[in-house]
């Protein structure tokens, strides 16, 4: 079968940081090795996006295009959607390929994949969750498919979602023996982080209120085998010459001892590359900072998200102000970057905890004033997302009713602190200028 897998726009203009597709790259490893002729493009790094998909559903003659959404909105406080790119990238196939089936997936699709189904006719069928196993069963039985590890289908006009796939990822995690498209097109676009990510784990047994992350991937942490990762990190860096990575983690440095693990074969291995990732505050400590920094480790990304305690309690991160200092004061030590994720005008935000959350930032740019080694520090309202704690919580204080629409970007930031953001932002810019100019 001839199949056109569809990287969906996931940026809000061209010129916007690049994300290389790893799911994308992974299927289409699997359906290559299943038999079938594949063909890949992604929008967001086509010159002229759905000219090239008209250009590539003519010439290929598809008879089936999976279409991947992976964003539903750029997030960072932005109120535009990419919901509308997908809706016209999907008229444009159905159009162009009327006979061809469509089938939608990705994590923004995944999010939505009733609303999505209901409000898109053109999609055939859609998976949500992990697709390496489904997808190709999909595709080996198209017409009558069996009843699949997150398949979603119409039975007249109800909207049928099965539960998605939780495998050990062992079993079906292919290495990525070629790239589909010239890595020079992501590098080249991405100034801040890596374009280029490897994956160490699925799942998250956090249960941060705002995240979809146990909805998306399990609360079960599965891990990759250690060596299959750096197989992964080596192939790429000597056959492809990528020496930057993104490990594309919930969260990077759990469990205990798999990063580690990871790091002591990349060292032993002698791979001289460069990586980031997010990571728990209270698992980094003295013995293994160093260890990650030796690696290759060039940004500690943290995300307590929480400004002050009952911030932090509110949103479920299981973490103490303490721990978050404590992370601070060990990667302000290190030759290594650190970037802090901060949630603001959280549920239960008062006077004195902008003042605390305040308190909290000028600390931290104190730590790191020593070495000059603080990134940025990035301030965002929450996004709410359907099934998650948060959306529950902001229908309980009235942020949100039954009839907002939370497709579209929809942040949690109610009155009186509507603009506590701005005055945050104002702090961290004021310290970001003077850091650079050394002062």
């Amino acid at each position: 079968m001839r199949v056109l897998m569809v990287q969906s726009l996931s940026t809000e203009g061209f010129g916007q940081e690049k994300v290389y597709p790893l799911g994308s790259a992974i299927l289409v490893g699997l359906l290559e090795r299943a038999g079938h002729e594949v063909a890949f493009l992604d929008l967001n790094v086509a010159p002229d996006p759905f000219g090239d998909l008209s250009r590539t559903l003519n010439d290929f003659h598809p008879e089936t295009v999976g279409i991947s959404l992976r964003n539903i909105d750029p997030l960072a406080n932005k109120t535009s959607s990419l919901i509308p790119p997908f809706a016209a990238a999907l008229q444009l196939i159905a159009t162009r390929r009327p006979q061809a089936r469509i089938i939608a997936g990705g994590t923004g699709f995944s999010l939505f994949p009733r609303r999505l189904l209901r409000e898109f006719p053109q999609i055939s069928y859609g998976i949500v969750g992990e697709a390496e196993v489904s997808l190709p069963a999909l595709l080996a039985s198209p017409d009558h498919p069996p009843s699949l590890p997150g398949l979603c289908h119409r039975q007249g006009t109800r909207v049928v979602v099965n539960r998605p796939a939780r495998r050990p990822i062992r079993e079906y995690y292919p290495a990525p023996t070629k790239l589909l498209t010239d890595p020079a097109l992501y590098i080249q676009a991405n100034r801040y982080v890596a374009p280029f990510g490897v994956e160490t784990k699925r799942g998250c047994n956090i249960g941060c209120v705002y995240c979809p992350y146990p909805l998306l991937q399990g609360k079960k942490l599965r891990c990759r085998p250690v060596a299959h990762v750096v197989d992964d990190l080596e192939l790429l860096h000597k056959e492809h010459g990528i020496g930057s990575f993104h490990f594309t983690d919930p969260v990077l440095n759990a469990p205990p001892g798999h990063l580690e693990a990871i790091c002591t074969e990349i060292l032993r291995r002698k791979l001289s590359i460069k990586w980031s990732g997010f990571f728990r505050e209270d698992l980094l400590h003295e013995g293994n900072v160093g260890l990650f920094e030796r690696a290759g480790c060039e940004c500690f990304s943290f995300s307590p998200d929480g400004l002050y305690q009952g911030a932090l309690d509110v949103l479920g991160k299981r973490l103490s102000v303490a721990s978050v200092l404590q992370a601070a004061r060990l990667a302000s030590r290190t030759g290594v970057l650190s970037v802090y994720h901060f949630m603001v005008n959280v549920p239960g935000e008062s006077d004195d905890t902008c003042l605390e959350g305040i308190g909290l930032l000028e600390t931290i740019y104190e730590l790191h004033a020593v070495r000059k080694n603080l990134g940025t520090v990035v301030l965002n309202n929450i996004r709410i997302l359907p099934g998650t704690r948060l959306a529950s919580l902001a229908r309980a204080h009235g942020a949100i009713n039954g009839d907002t629409d939370l497709l579209y970007p929809v942040y949690y930031n109610p009155k009186p602190f509507d603009t506590l953001r701005y005055r945050l932002e104002t702090l961290q810019q004021t310290k970001n200028a003077f850091m650079w100019m050394g002062e």
